[in-house]
């Protein structure tokens, strides 16, 4: 294809400097609070570092995130939320575990609602859903 900026298989990428990278997801939040209890009571995050401000970072092993006060955020800032608007919107968050069958009656027995039930997947995997207090929708699932 002319004009397509997709490498054709079989060609050689180039190198890309820092590949040692690494992701976190920052979530802006509403409720600091309920945010802190649904990441570590439901899904285990603990606290990683202690910050000032709204910020707070949060891991569970490899997995990182960070919570925000979205009214921190400055007026027209591009992630603004109209009223109507869910935050996240057309993004999945997926937190892989080792054992999704425990991690599932983890949740049953915390009583946090789910959007999706433990289900096996066509594609090999079994996962459940939940949104966090914001609607943050979480997918979590068994490892590839």
């Amino acid at each position: 294809m002319s004009g397509s900026s997709a490498p054709d298989r079989g060609q050689e990428v180039k190198a890309v400097p820092g590949r040692g990278a690494a992701l976190r997801l920052e979530l802006f939040i509403d409720d600091l609070r309920a945010s802190l209890d649904f990441y570590g009571r439901v899904l285990g995050f603990e606290k990683a570092t202690e910050r000032s401000g709204g910020y707070t970072p949060l891991a569970r092993g490899s997995v990182r995130i960070a919570l925000n006060l979205r009214s921190d955020l400055h007026e027209g800032h591009p992630i603004q939320l109209a009223a109507h608007e869910r935050p996240g919107r057309g993004v999945e968050i997926v937190l892989e575990v080792d054992d999704i069958e425990a991690m599932y009656q983890h949740v049953v027995s915390e009583k946090w609602p789910r959007s999706a039930e433990l289900t096996a997947r066509p594609w090999g995997l079994t996962d459940f859903r939940v949104l966090d207090p914001d609607g943050y929708y979480w997918r979590v699932t068994s490892r590839e």
